[in-house]
Order: C-alpha cells, then sequence, then structure tokens
C-alpha cells in the first residue's frame, strides 16, 4: 500500500513539475514555404522597455503558461494577469531568476528573463 501511495504521489510531482515549462523552446517549422516577405517594421512595444510583444507571448506560452495558464489566468502557480500592477520589472525579474514558492528558479534566463519581465510588469 505504501508503495502505491508513493507511486502516486511521485507521478504527481512529475506530472507537475514538467508543466512548468522546462525552458525548452519550440523551432519554427522550416519545411513550410515563407508565406509572407519580412516585415520592416519595429516590434511592437509597451511601457516596460524595448521587447518584443509576440517574442514575449511566445516565450510565455513555452516557458510559464503550464502552471500560469494560457491568458495568464492562473491554474498550479497564480494568476498573472495584473501582475504588473503589484510587481515591477525588477521584482519579476527576480522571481524569474531565484523563483518563488514551488516555481523552480532559472526557468527563463538571460534576454528570455528579461523579456518576460518587461512583458509582465505591462500587465495592468
Amino acid at each position: 500500500m505504501k508503495r502505491l501511495l508513493l507511486s502516486v504521489v511521485a507521478a504527481v510531482l512529475v506530472f507537475a513539475l514538467s508543466a512548468c515549462g522546462g525552458g525548452q523552446q519550440t523551432q519554427p517549422n522550416t519545411n513550410q514555404p515563407a508565406t509572407e516577405t519580412p516585415s520592416t517594421e519595429a516590434p511592437s512595444t509597451a511601457p516596460s522597455g524595448s521587447y518584443d510583444a509576440a517574442t514575449a507571448e511566445a516565450l510565455y506560452k513555452n516557458t510559464c503558461a503550464g502552471c500560469h495558464g494560457q491568458t495568464l489566468e492562473g491554474a498550479v502557480g497564480p494568476n498573472l494577469q495584473k501582475v504588473g500592477g503589484t510587481m515591477s520589472k525588477d521584482q519579476i525579474l527576480e522571481v524569474l531568476k531565484n523563483g518563488k514558492g514551488s516555481m523552480p528558479p532559472g526557468l527563463a534566463k538571460g534576454d528570455d528573463a528579461e523579456t518576460l519581465a518587461a512583458w509582465l510588469a505591462d500587465k495592468k
């Protein structure tokens, strides 16, 4: 009985931790022909800094959405829809680097962490 309970707990932990992202990013499918010419427009930016919003959203979906929900509504992790109203970009960056609560540290690093922090800081 103890082995069964231990196995179930281990399976739940593996599932919960794997849902937090793991830092893997999907690569674009290079087998598909390009349907658009590259844009010469500047990337869309927002008040918290110069970042590409589309890149930030893709990073979020690949790294954070498993725990925080596809629309930042919260799931295993807290709701982030208005996180910028309570935390600054630097505070969010610290959480991304060091983790918080059950969130492990280092899910996003370097420029990816900076982009996510700026994008989330604009969520007010």
